[in-house]
């Protein structure tokens, strides 16, 4: 009977310890608890078989609490009505911010033609302001993941679509060029970060195998913005003014920005889908600088930064080569819209591409195309036609950067590190950013044939981007035709 009570009290010692070791579930205690009943009872012959059996059974319970781990992990839908939801309101993100920005050059010429053209030097003072509307797009990252992880994602996005539509209206009641600096280039190009970084972090949570499909269906809504609205924002110029045209401009941000505000939303997980709030992560889980000790995803920031360097030099230089070259105002116009349309069907067929062939190798085909095409279409363009098919081909293999951006970066660093990721990357576009200022001053300090310097330039950096991302593939790869 002693020896009865002994055992059970020692059943007892044995199941709580181990509950206590492992915090694992009570359905899996329970298990525990009826595979120590039965090891247990043997136990009175000999000490030593005791130990044995305690090993057995730390070896049982580390099996179920990895078990218990698997099954609490949540596989990523791919699909369904939810993650559509998020691609939508990620598409309307990309088209109020980047479709605005790439609107710039409309209000910047009617600025110049039209209400500054006293101002000495307004063409250089103007374009400031488009430089630091896309230097706030792309430097708020961290402010965002800070903002996001104290008050929600929810209230970061409904922040950013007030700041976005409070800088047009403000814009619209210009008299002086700072004031676009503090209008479009701050207010605005803050609010746009802020609903840039929480649509491309929530976005790939959703989607796994069609990951490069759904962010190339996302980021085509840039290419729709860049088409769409110089043709809005142009006659409400001529007809209503500058005012006007800002105020109306930016309700259609408004009414964009509530649906984003509507569709997107994180993925919930066993861990947070019963929460009313998204739990906190300290500091240092939120910024996870070990990133920067990776040297993989160091040659993909230098590699997409230097590469990005020549991406907007065409959209700011091509209408005035066009005009260089006896074009008219308008056919250049046409050239630019065109290479948008271009850029948007680019976005979405270079995600199914990269589905299929991997999508770092999707983005080094994309990059050393276009450097290509730079130093050759580009190079001898000589009449309308020639540029006309230069716009086509830069405007649908340049999008490749945003369109995979975020895959990519998922994959190099995973789910976990990607939200310090994305922000890094995206601070390092800040640099890219003055690409243009970098190549007119170096246009301006040598002596050779106009514009010449810009498509070397452009063809230049495209072409370097894509040969250290093939370093970055053989890197991770050790092979030059694996599919990543």
């Amino acid at each position: 009977m002693a020896n009865e009570v002994v055992d059970d009290s020692q059943r007892r010692q044995s199941i709580a310890s181990v509950a206590t070791l492992t915090s694992l579930p009570t359905r899996s205690v329970e298990v525990v608890a009826a595979a120590l009943d039965g090891t247990l009872s043997k136990q009175s012959s000999a000490s030593k078989h005791s130990n044995h059996d305690a090993i057995g059974t730390k070896e049982k319970i580390g099996s179920i609490a990895d078990n218990d781990e698997e099954q609490e992990e949540d596989p990523i839908p791919d699909g369904g009505l939810s993650a559509w939801l998020v691609i939508l309101g990620t598409f309307f993100v990309q088209f109020t911010a980047f479709g605005t920005a790439s609107s710039w050059g409309v209000m910047q010429n009617h600025f110049e033609q039209h209400v500054f053209n006293h101002v000495p030097n307004a063409q250089l003072q103007l374009s400031f302001a488009g430089t630091l509307m896309e230097a706030c797009v792309d430097s708020m990252g961290v402010v965002v993941q800070l903002l996001a992880n104290k008050l929600g994602s929810k209230t970061v996005l409904v922040m950013g679509a007030f700041l976005m539509v409070l800088g047009l209206e403000m814009a619209g009641f210009t008299t002086e060029i700072w004031h676009l600096y503090l209008t479009q280039g701050i207010l605005f190009g803050t609010g746009a970060s802020f609903m840039f970084v929480i649509a491309m972090n929530a976005s790939p949570q959703w989607f796994d195998k069609r990951r490069g499909l759904a962010l190339g269906l996302a980021s085509s809504g840039s290419g729709v913005g860049g088409l769409v609205l110089p043709f809005i924002l142009t006659p409400l110029n001529n007809s209503l003014g500058v005012g006007w045209a800002y105020r109306i401009l930016g309700f259609v941000i408004l009414a964009c920005a509530i649906i984003a505000c509507v569709c997107i939303r994180n993925r919930p997980t066993s861990s947070n889908s019963y929460a009313k709030k998204e739990p906190q992560r300290k500091i240092r889980e939120l910024f996870n600088f070990e990133v920067l000790k990776d040297l993989n995803y160091v040659l993909w920031v230098l590699g997409s930064m230097i590469g990005l360097m020549g991406f907007f030099v065409p959209y700011f230089f091509l209408p005035s080569f066009a005009n260089y070259l006896g074009i008219s105002s308008t056919d250049s116009s046409v050239i630019v819209s065109v290479m948008s349309a271009s850029n948007f069907c680019g976005r979405i067929l270079i995600g199914v591409v990269a589905d299929r062939i991997g999508r770092l190798n999707t983005d080094i085909i994309c990059l050393l195309i276009t450097g290509i095409s730079c130093l050759t279409l580009w190079m001898f363009a000589n009449s309308y036609e020639i540029l006309m098919a230069f716009g086509v081909v830069f405007g649908f293999f340049c999008a490749s950067y945003f369109t995979l951006l975020s895959p990519i970066t998922a994959t190099i660093l995973g789910m976990k590190r990607y939200p310090t990721g994305l922000s890094i990357l995206l601070l390092s576009n800040v640099v890219s950013v003055f690409g243009p200022s970098i190549a007119s001053a170096v246009e301006s300090a040598v002596d050779a044939e106009p514009y010449l310097t810009y498509k070397v330039f452009t063809g230049v950096v495209y072409i370097l981007g894509g040969l250290i991302l093939s370093v970055l593939k053989v890197r991770m790869t050790k092979s030059v035709f694996a599919n990543i």
